[in-house]
C-alpha cells in the first residue's frame, strides 16, 4: 500500500473542510469539479449509484445524488472531510442515500461494492502509486469513471513542486504528484474503457471514461 495517510490529516484539516463548505455553500462546485458533472451527467446519471473516492467534503456525490443518482459511497482518509460532508448530506436530505467510509481507499478496496460511476476529482494527484490507485478504482466502476487531474506542463510542474518545497518546510508530510497522463490513460484504456469527453484548464485535465469490456474487479 502506497498511502501518505499521515500527510492528509494535516493538509485536509478541519479548518481546510470548513473552508471547503463555506466555498462550496456560497459559490457552488469548483469549475474543474462542474466540468466533471457535466461531463458525466451527459452520459446519463439518473438511477446511478456511485463510488466518490478521495470524496472530500463530498460536492461530486451532493451535485450528482440532486441530479438524480440513487446512491452513494463517499470514501476519505481524513476524518474532518467525512464529519464536513455528513453535516451536509444531512442538510441536503441526503443522509439515508450515502455510505461513508475513512481511509485510504486501496486497502479499503476489496470491501466496497462496485458502482455504476467511480470519481476521483483531484485524488491522483495526492497518491504516490498511481497505478495501484487506478487499477483499484477502475475494478469498481461498471459503466463510468470520471477522473480530475493535473496537466503536464512546466508552469504545473513548477506549482507542485514549490508546495511541496513549503509543506516541507512547515513539516507537513503530505505530497502532492503529477502523474504522467498518458500513463494514467493506458491504465484505464487496459482495463476496459474509452475516453468519452476531455477539457482542459490552465492547470487541471477533466476526463470521463466509459467501460466498453467487462470488469474483472468486484461485481
Amino acid at each position: 500500500m502506497s498511502c501518505q495517510c499521515e500527510g492528509y490529516a494535516s493538509q485536509f484539516d478541519e479548518a481546510h473542510a470548513a473552508d471547503d463548505l463555506r466555498r462550496y455553500r456560497r459559490k457552488g462546485p469548483d469549475k474543474t469539479t462542474r466540468l466533471l458533472l457535466d461531463g458525466l451527467e451527459a452520459q446519463g446519471v439518473r438511477g446511478a449509484s456511485v463510488l466518490d473516492v478521495g470524496a472530500g467534503i463530498g460536492v461530486v456525490h451532493h451535485e450528482l445524488l440532486d441530479a438524480g443518482a440513487e446512491r452513494a459511497i463517499h470514501v476519505d482518509a481524513t476524518a474532518a472531510n467525512i464529519r464536513t460532508a455528513e453535516t451536509e448530506s444531512e442538510r441536503r436530505g441526503h443522509s439515508g442515500r450515502v455510505t461513508f467510509r475513512q481511509g485510504d481507499f486501496v486497502a479499503l478496496a476489496a470491501d466496497i461494492p462496485a458502482t455504476d460511476i467511480v470519481t476521483l476529482d483531484r485524488v491522483i494527484c495526492c497518491y504516490p502509486d498511481m497505478e495501484q490507485l487506478v487499477s483499484a478504482s477502475a475494478s469498481h466502476a461498471r459503466r463510468l469513471y470520471g477522473a480530475v487531474f493535473p496537466r503536464e506542463r512546466v508552469v504545473v510542474r513548477a506549482w507542485v513542486a514549490l508546495g511541496n518545497w513549503f509543506r516541507g518546510l512547515r513539516g507537513n508530510a503530505f505530497r502532492a504528484y503529477i502523474h504522467p497522463v498518458a500513463a494514467i490513460d493506458a491504465a484505464l484504456t487496459s482495463r476496459g474503457f474509452t475516453r468519452r469527453s476531455l477539457r482542459e484548464t490552465l492547470v487541471w485535465r477533466v476526463v470521463v471514461y466509459a467501460r466498453t469490456s467487462i470488469p474483472e474487479g468486484p461485481q
